[in-house]
């Protein structure tokens, strides 16, 4: 196995045929009722139960999506709620996507600078060596938040080198409400997202962080809602891998998050979470499998995986 994180995700998407990731952003009321219905999962209320349920919820996905995606990014702020039983469930988590095969991106976006950055690094991306931790791992990449500048970057960075990681720095958003700041432009027109995008492509071009593939462990989280914006950004920044959300759920279409693709398929992770994982409540899936919510979920990731690579040929 390549030990450079971007050398990993190339192999991935190459061996995979997909540039698609499905995001674990799960929430107890919209489970499978086979998993709340369970005399030792059904109460919400009960952090014990919620977890185990989460847990279970999330493995039996993770088991259907693995031979078919590179990567799982898996969101904290779901576990987080529930305290120390959902960081526990965390990190569960991330041994058994390991186990499968995938990549793991932890959605943490943490941010700082100085000590604490490098403190918020060593946590999540840091394999504890603490004594009754060995067999934690912390994820092979998480997003983090930029706003401080290189300096609450480059701990984050250093760390994902020393440990063969990656990490991707939160751009642009897909969210509506972000253009008054992120498109907020200066007196040369430069807007506030660009001037960061600049500020990370500096480090991610930083010789010691690319790898074999040409690629930099030290990408960019860039929504696929504004399609100028990803054509741009692809363009400026070659050795960066994007890591996409917006597509499915969010409004953006499979042409618009494509565009951060390069032509041979590579350079981009699209992201869908909602889209894929309750796939049992649309009426189209719940038309053709019933109840069988596992056989949904199968589904909505083959189906994603041909309108992405359908999008992909009118690029070509």
């Amino acid at each position: 196995m390549a030990s450079h994180f971007a050398d990993r995700l190339f192999d991935a998407v190459k061996s995979k045929k997909t540039s698609l990731v499905v995001g674990l952003d799960p929430v107890y009321s919209r489970l499978p009722s086979a998993i709340r219905s369970h005399r030792e999962m059904n109460d919400e209320f009960d952090a014990e139960a919620a977890v185990d349920a989460i847990f279970d919820f999330c493995t039996q996905t993770m088991r259907i999506i693995a031979p078919m995606v590179p990567a799982v990014k898996i969101n904290i702020a779901f576990f987080e709620k529930y305290l120390w039983e959902g960081l526990e469930t965390y990190y569960s988590l991330i041994s058994e996507a390991d186990d499968l095969g995938l990549e793991i991106i932890g959605d943490v976006k943490r941010g700082d600078i100085g000590h604490t950055a490098e403190l918020y690094a060593a946590a999540h991306l840091e394999n504890p060596e603490l004594t009754g931790l060995e067999d934690t791992l912390a994820p092979d990449a998480i997003t983090i938040n930029g706003f401080a500048g290189l300096d609450g970057i480059k701990p984050f960075a250093d760390m994902a080198n020393q440990q063969g990681k990656g990490i991707f720095v939160w751009v642009r958003s897909s969210n509506p409400s972000a253009a008054p700041i992120q498109d907020f432009a200066d007196a040369d027109g430069q807007t506030m997202y660009e001037k960061l995008a600049e500020i990370v492509g500096q480090i991610a071009n930083e010789t010691e962080r690319i790898g074999s593939s040409g690629y930099s462990n030290v990408g960019m989280v860039v929504g696929g809602t504004a399609p100028h914006i990803s054509t741009a950004l692809r363009q400026k920044y070659d050795k960066v891998w994007f890591l996409v959300p917006g597509y499915g759920s969010q409004g953006a279409s499979a042409a618009d998050c494509v565009r951060f693709c390069k032509p041979d398929g590579t350079g981009a992770l699209i992201n869908a979470s909602r889209s894929i994982i309750y796939a049992y409540e649309k009426p189209k899936y719940k038309g053709q499998f019933g109840d069988d919510w596992k056989r949904c979920i199968e589904q909505a990731v083959i189906d994603a995986k041909v309108d992405l690579a359908n999008a992909m040929q009118t690029l070509i």
